[in-house]
């Protein structure tokens, strides 16, 4: 059961980001207009003109990875800013939208979680390469073996 979840959470949200991305280049879903404080914040993300096509490469290509199996955890990482950046303006700035956040935001820690393993060598604390090491006075000293 696990592994089918992974797999479909994969899919979905996969095809999501895909879908999205795709959208923000050649606009095929109609996307709802903001109010309020809302269509201030992406007006001023819209003044900026490069941040729209931006985000729809990044959810193009990470979507991608997702559908097709590659570098499934770099795409979460790519992608967990982009939900908490999602799950953010519909907590504080369009709270209808609050339920898909949610869905993108569990679908997200489900797999993340999943992908556990990937992720530990970025939690740690202390560089645990070899290419450094420590002299006696506990000054950094460069490997002369490594390349």
């Amino acid at each position: 059961m696990t592994a089918k979840a992974i797999t479909v959470a994969r899919i979905v949200l996969g095809l999501v980001f895909f879908a999205y991305g795709l959208n923000g280049f050649l606009n095929f879903l109609p996307m709802p207009s903001a109010e309020g404080r809302a269509a201030q914040f992406f007006g001023g993300l819209m003044a900026s003109e490069y941040f729209f096509p931006m985000l729809a490469l990044t959810q193009t290509v990470a979507g991608a990875a997702l559908l097709v199996r590659r570098f499934v955890p770099l795409a979460l990482a790519v992608l967990a800013p982009v939900i908490a950046n999602i799950l953010a303006v519909h907590l504080f700035l369009a709270p209808s939208g609050i339920p898909h956040a949610v869905i993108l935001t569990a679908l997200e820690i489900f797999l993340v979680w999943s992908y556990r393993d990937a992720f530990k060598p970025l939690l740690r604390a202390h560089d645990q390469s070899t290419a450094m090491t420590r002299n006696p006075a506990g000054h950094a000293a460069v490997d002369p073996h490594a390349s």
